[in-house]
């Protein structure tokens, strides 16, 4: 059989069923006999029981969150949106998975973590606050020599307090790609797959970067935003306040095209968001709601020439010309 070149949401559904009903090891001889002639169909099905047995090889078995009993399997809600998942998985690609599984391992062994659609505050030892944004994972380290809080993925939100118990420790923030610290100060800070965004409301911060430990350490004031590598800091630009609106539970956009508003909506939402290349580049202004994505969704739809489009029960969105 010729290899598809795409597979359908349909299908990656039955894949989904059929791969957790054999991890679950639940099948008859004739439930088998029924597995490999459905395999046996099309082509389009047995590419995407391919996919199926990679992504269960990449991941060394389905997580945890993804093995459900076979008890009311037809009829128990929980399982149709563990499905739901498990069929929006195998929709991407392979480097994705693996992606997917190190950011879920990150969440399971940090000090502090909020799962994806929530946020989170934080009083520490010292009186500072911190908000934690969606799908983010963090370990807090206090010691002698340092307040440091380690941001392992996601975003947070700091409104230092002064150190009482140990008036000389500085307070730090850091990522993959350097060490942020406070001087008397509210900021936020996010780190993204190679680089950290940096937005000081109040006060200052100083900057340092792992790769370039020699260099002179850039100073931010309040007001002023940039993004770094572990080399490079970029410019400094205007710190807009919609880059905390996270907070009140919002996304404003403000002429953000519509690409970047759908990468921007997923980090709130299980599953997947897809925006066809024919609409990216719509510029979108206003303000969504970040708690109830299908009505931002809808909003969108109402407002924009945009036609929203759902798969498994919502996991699946895709954004296309209306």
């Amino acid at each position: 059989m010729n290899r598809p070149s795409m597979v359908s949401p349909a299908v990656l559904d039955e894949a989904a069923e059929w791969l957790m009903r054999l991890t679950e090891g639940s099948l008859s001889e004739q439930e088998r006999a029924q597995w490999q002639a459905w395999r046996a169909s099309s082509a389009e099905r047995e590419y995407a029981w391919q996919r199926a047995e990679s992504l269960l090889g990449k991941l060394g078995g389905l997580p945890p969150e993804l093995a459900m009993p076979t008890l009311d399997r037809p009829a128990n809600p929980q399982r149709r949106a563990m499905l739901a998942r498990l069929a929006a998985l195998l929709a991407i690609a392979p480097a994705t998975w693996l992606g997917w599984q190190v950011n879920q391992r990150q969440g399971w062994t940090a000090d502090y973590h909020s799962p994806i659609g929530e946020r989170r505050q934080l009083t520490l030892a010292d009186g500072s606050q911190l908000t934690l944004n969606t799908d983010t994972a963090i370990d807090v380290m206090f010691d002698q020599m340092q307040r440091l809080i380690r941001v392992r993925k996601g975003e947070i939100l700091v409104q230092t307090a002064p150190d009482i118990q140990v008036p000389s420790r500085p307070f730090r923030v850091s990522t993959e790609q350097g060490i942020m610290q406070a001087l008397g100060t509210r900021f936020s800070v996010r780190e993204d797959a190679d680089t950290t965004r940096l937005a000081v409301l109040d006060g200052r911060v100083q900057i340092e970067l792992y790769q370039r430990p020699q260099a002179t350490p850039m100073i931010l004031s309040a007001g002023q935003q940039t993004e770094f590598s572990a080399t490079v800091i970029g410019p400094v630009t205007h710190a807009d306040s919609a880059l905390t609106a996270w907070t009140q539970g919002m996304l404003v956009a403000d002429g953000m095209s519509l690409g970047d508003f759908a990468k921007e909506l997923a980090r709130y939402r299980h599953g997947l968001v897809r925006c066809d290349p024919a609409v990216a580049r719509i510029r979108i202004s206003g303000a969504f709601p970040l708690d109830d994505s299908r009505r931002a969704l809808s909003m969108l739809a109402l407002t924009y020439p945009v036609k929203v489009t759902t798969h498994f029960g919502g996991y699946w969105v895709t954004l296309s010309p209306a």
